[in-house]
């Protein structure tokens, strides 16, 4: 009887597709959580980086991909190189007692992040639908612009004024049940912003110290474009439970997608996916579609970035127009075609960290 033949490293990939985070819905592939495989005939061995505060996840992930890898065709047995890591978090200085701090975000359930490393790709475009979608499948949602440079979700969601102080807290505005934050609600929109890193930081400090956000199943944080010092410190504050990248179908936009993705895998942030925006413009008259910045870039690039797609969202004028006058919800609900792909990308976003769809 002939033994069965060794699986290859890609079966072995794929299988471990099947193995999900404890707790979440995705797979510890599309997490980059594994460093390596080697098929040594009827032995393999998975090499695993694993950064959680929780003690018990990397044994049960140990034992998921044994479990998985044993049920291919011509393994005998399986070794799992497991490196586990627990997120940084300052020591108190020798010899005396921490100091106590209240906790960032406290009521926030899960943070998301929604980031590109280059400007005009329709980040805030992406957050603001993003948050709007949660919202409208019933969840309690935060909207947070960290673009402290050049804010721009009060133009988009048409929010605008002072936020009040309560008991030393700022209250965040209120855009049918969405709660927002900007650094435009708190300057002059004429005014130029001129700070130097330092600055930017402290600014971040109070947006997540300082504001009652209340209790919120999840809040959505447009990040600033770029993967510099101010990117890394805001992602590391916050202790992220994911980002997604938005990106052009352009390759030059997409090699600094990747440098995003590099980013938040260095900080070990789950990486939720990429959207592709302004995928295509279809001409209303004739029907003809043309790719202004390419096509095709951003599935190819989440392929080989192992990560979902979460979405391609067509260059639609009226949505251009609806966010330019602080109502894009207007443009998704009248075209059946932007209503379905941002239904799409909030429903796979909730299925990627666990939130379950109430509306």
């Amino acid at each position: 009887m002939t033994a069965a033949a060794s699986p290859n490293h890609d079966q072995v990939l794929e299988a471990l597709k099947s193995v999900k985070f404890p707790k979440l819905s995705r797979d510890i592939v599309s997490f980059g959580l594994v460093k390596g495989i080697e098929v040594e005939r009827d032995l393999v061995r998975v090499h695993l980086r694993v950064s959680t505060r929780d003690p018990n996840v990397p044994a049960e992930i140990e034992r998921d991909v044994s479990r998985v890898v044993k049920t291919l065709a011509g393994v005998r047995d399986v070794h799992v190189d497991m490196s586990w890591v627990q997120p940084e978090s300052a020591p108190p200085a020798p010899h005396a007692a921490p100091a106590p701090q209240e906790p960032l975000l406290p009521g926030v359930r899960l943070k998301i992040a929604v980031a590109s490393a280059k400007g005009g790709v329709g980040k805030s475009t992406v957050a603001a639908g993003l948050a709007l979608m949660l919202l409208k499948q019933g969840h309690k949602v935060g909207l947070v612009d960290f673009d402290i440079y050049g804010p721009s979700i009060p133009t988009i969601m048409g929010v605008g004024g002072m936020p009040l102080v309560q008991n030393e807290k700022i209250i965040p505005l209120d855009r049918g049940g969405l709660k927002l934050m900007s650094m435009g609600f708190l300057v002059d929109p004429g005014t130029p912003m001129i700070w130097r890193g330092p600055m930017v930081h402290q600014a971040a400090e109070q947006f997540l110290r300082d504001v009652d956000w209340g209790e919120l199943d999840v809040l959505i944080i447009d990040l600033p474009p770029g993967t510099g010092d101010a990117q890394m410190t805001l992602s590391q504050k916050v202790n992220l439970d994911g980002a997604v990248i938005v990106s052009t179908p352009q390759d030059l936009a997409l090699i600094d997608a990747r440098k995003g993705v590099a980013m938040f895998r260095k900080m070990n942030v789950p990486i939720l996916g990429i959207v592709e925006n302004m995928s295509g413009f279809t001409c209303p008259h004739c029907g003809h579609t043309s790719y202004i910045f390419g096509h095709g870039g951003a599935e190819r690039e989440a392929h080989a970035l192992h990560v979902p797609l979460l979405a391609r969202i067509p260059l639609v004028p009226a949505l251009v127009e609806a966010s330019d006058a602080g109502d894009p919800m207007g443009a998704v609900e009248a075209d059946p075609q932007l209503r379905d792909v941002f239904t799409t990308m909030a429903v796979r976003v909730s299925d990627a960290v666990g939130l379950t769809v109430r509306g």
